[in-house]
């Protein structure tokens, strides 16, 4: 692991028991301000569990977790907001749950992920990618200093996923740590600032963008050779 400031997400040798079914072992990563992290594995590989664990969800068997004091933005598969909701009162609505200022940030957030032309839209008759699109942008309303998302980029078209990848690198170069859990790191390729590799439990791959640099194969290329085929793990 690289060296940690204080505001770094750390997790060290964790391990996570579901009985006799051993989840993760032995994790330990860090997760920067920053940086966009991009935490990749096939199903069964752990990604969940350790998810789930850095937003205090799930307690693990053993290990350390040391989580700085500092605002969480989470964005998860299933959607956060009110179906019967627009999508203006949505983020109206979070916002003042969350105490956010009236700066003009949730404009800037609505204007950048192009909903501002869906703001008087019903959430719940949104599609998919906007669907997406508004939980990212409840999970930023408060300027978070980490943001953890779990596949973010799903129903996602082309032009929305540039829209969404463009806006995370760009909230990452403010000095923000963005943690995202996904299985297609292809997509990730141009902007992320970390890669690791998780597979049945265990870290098998862990490094930055200038270290991939200098490998000559493709990312998916360095992961395809990674993960071995093989019976599953636990999610």
């Amino acid at each position: 692991m690289t060296a940690q400031t204080p505001q770094t997400l750390t997790v060290q040798n964790l391990r996570r028991e579901y009985g006799p079914i051993v989840a993760l072992d032995g994790v330990s990563l860090a997760v920067e301000p920053g940086t966009l992290h991009c935490l990749v594995g096939p199903n069964g590989s752990g990604k969940t569990t350790l998810f789930r664990i850095l937003l205090g969800l799930v307690q693990p068997t053993d290990g350390v977790v040391t989580r700085p004091e500092a605002t969480v933005g989470v964005g998860f598969q299933r959607p956060s907001w009110y179906p019967d909701l627009t999508v203006a009162e949505n983020v109206r609505v979070f916002g003042r749950l969350m105490d956010v200022p009236a700066d003009g940030w949730q404009a800037y957030v609505l204007d950048v992920l192009g909903l501002d032309r869906v703001r008087h839209r019903r959430a719940g008759a949104l599609s998919g990618g906007y669907g997406k699109k508004l939980d990212l942008a409840l999970a930023v309303l408060k300027r978070p200093r980490f943001l953890l998302l779990d596949e973010p980029l799903a129903d996602l078209d082309d032009v929305a996923e540039s829209q969404f990848l463009d806006f995370l690198a760009s909230y990452a170069e403010a000095g923000n740590a963005v943690f995202v859990s996904t299985h297609r790191i292809a997509d990730f390729a141009t902007v992320l600032d970390r890669l690791t590799v998780l597979e049945r439990g265990h870290v098998i791959f862990d490094a930055t963008s200038e270290e991939l640099a200098t490998d000559d194969r493709s990312m998916t290329e360095v992961y395809a050779e990674l993960i071995r085929p093989g019976e599953p793990g636990s999610s």
